[in-house]
């Protein structure tokens, strides 16, 4: 049966907003999923919107929630396990090319506060054959349940274990979250090592994010690691993977293949040696494959893909605005700041590409509450400029603005008194690198 999308839309709007009302319930406690589910269902039906409603993944989403919704009401904080959140990107399975899980190696509240995670997201889902989903680690309530029931970890989205996706991609923030790797790999039940996962191409494994500048450790993990900024890489890598994937090719070939793209490093494709404590002793490539990788950087950030929305969660997260990013890298060097020295070198946005991203994003999200986000936001050269554009915009609109990072060295009394007036402001003034002797 054909429907036209356009004529139900108001509909499709209606019946989607219901759903949206019924998870909120289920999250409170005050309703049980099933119902909701049925009654989304029901009026789907009642609308002859069925198509549209799997087309959107609901109906198939219900029926797996019925395999975990006995056990919700047992955790803390269910609503993170349930997806169905706004601004969240659901596909019709049969015209996907490549699935990809993005797996946060966290909880749910720290990985949705990830920016990187929500532009790359986004990015990726733009392409109608790539579909990404978010996975998370689970709390040890959560956890205990998925292993008790022999529930595998599943994507949000389309609460499909992530063991039938094509890619499974880790972010690495801090060394800590290590173990969650491992143990969402066990979850998953996909081995452990690159090495026992086989020939087929399917679950390729691989990693990115600021940890990666020491990749060694993992290696014996991971299939390939995804060095410098991914905006440009990760589709270069998909379109790769959707390509070879056609073609049949085995996980030896396209891990040859992958490791000729710039910022992108294979360990199976190295033999590496080691001297007795440990540390490594020599890389040497094989299969001509680079000598030395090259971190990406994207040199214009007027141009760098930046998403005009972000999935709105259900629940409260650490940073639940909508956040802007002005520039990348900073100008200090501070000795003791790593994030200083990899995501050099130092670039800014325009004013007028702020200005643009945060009305966007605050249309479309409903936040009231805006974050200016950077290394050092107050070294930005244009700051007065771009406060002078969005100030109006965030008074008019009743929208708290606030700036991170702003050092005490070069941050005027003037700026402070413009920023505090009218709708409450915020602002995080930093002193790290005051001293000299320390810097």
């Amino acid at each position: 049966m054909q429907v036209d999308e356009k004529s139900h839309l108001y509909k499709m709007n209606y019946v989607g907003n219901r759903y949206a009302e019924y998870q909120t319930l289920i999250c409170t406690r005050k309703c049980r999923l099933t119902d909701a589910a049925e009654r989304a269902i029901i009026m789907a039906e009642n609308t002859n919107l069925r198509i549209l409603l799997q087309l959107k993944g609901f109906v198939i989403v219900c029926v797996y929630m019925k395999k975990i919704e006995p056990f919700l009401l047992q955790v803390q904080k269910p609503e993170q396990y349930i997806g169905g959140e706004v601004g969240s990107v659901v596909k019709n399975v049969k015209n996907i090319d490549v699935r990809f899980a993005f797996c946060f190696p966290d909880t749910y509240e720290i990985g949705m506060s990830h920016l990187g995670m929500k532009i790359l997201y986004h990015q990726i889902n733009e392409r109608p054959n790539y579909w990404c989903e978010r996975v998370f680690a689970p709390c040890a309530d959560f956890e205990a349940v998925l292993r008790c029931h022999q529930i595998p970890l599943y994507a949000l989205e389309s609460m499909d274990p992530i063991k039938g996706f094509d890619m499974i991609g880790f972010t690495l923030q801090y060394e800590l979250s290590y173990t969650n790797i491992l143990n969402m790999l066990d979850l998953a039940g996909i081995p452990l090592h690159a090495a026992d996962r086989g020939e087929n191409l399917k679950n390729l494994v691989f990693a990115g994010g600021p940890c990666v500048c020491n990749s060694e450790p993992l290696a014996d993990f991971f299939d390939f690691f995804i060095l410098g900024e991914g905006e440009e890489v990760n589709l270069e890598m998909m379109d790769l993977y959707a390509e070879m994937k056609k073609r049949h090719t085995t996980r030896t070939e396209f891990l040859q293949a992958v490791a000729k793209i710039p910022g992108i490093y294979v360990p199976s494709c190295y033999n590496v040696q080691y001297h007795e404590d440990g540390t490594v002793q020599s890389i040497i490539p094989k299969s001509g494959v680079p000598q030395v990788v090259q971190k990406r950087i994207n040199s214009d950030m007027d141009s760098v893909y930046y998403p005009k929305t972000f999935v709105v969660p259900f629940t409260e997260i650490v940073h639940d605005r909508a956040v802007s990013e002005v520039l990348r890298g900073c100008i200090r060097g501070c000795r003791f700041c790593q994030a200083g020295f990899l995501y050099r070198p130092f670039r800014e946005k325009s004013p007028e590409t702020i200005e643009n991203e945060c009305r966007r994003l605050c249309e479309n999200t409903d936040y009231q509450e805006l974050s200016l986000s950077s290394l050092s936001t107050s070294d930005h050269s244009r700051l007065e400029e771009t406060l002078e554009r969005l100030l109006p915009f965030t008074e008019s609109h009743r929208v708290n603005l606030t700036l991170p990072s702003l050092r005490v060295d070069n941050f005027s009394k003037e700026l402070m008194d413009r920023i505090q007036g009218g709708t409450q402001k915020q602002l995080d003034v930093c002193t790290r690198g005051w001293d000299t002797a320390i810097a």
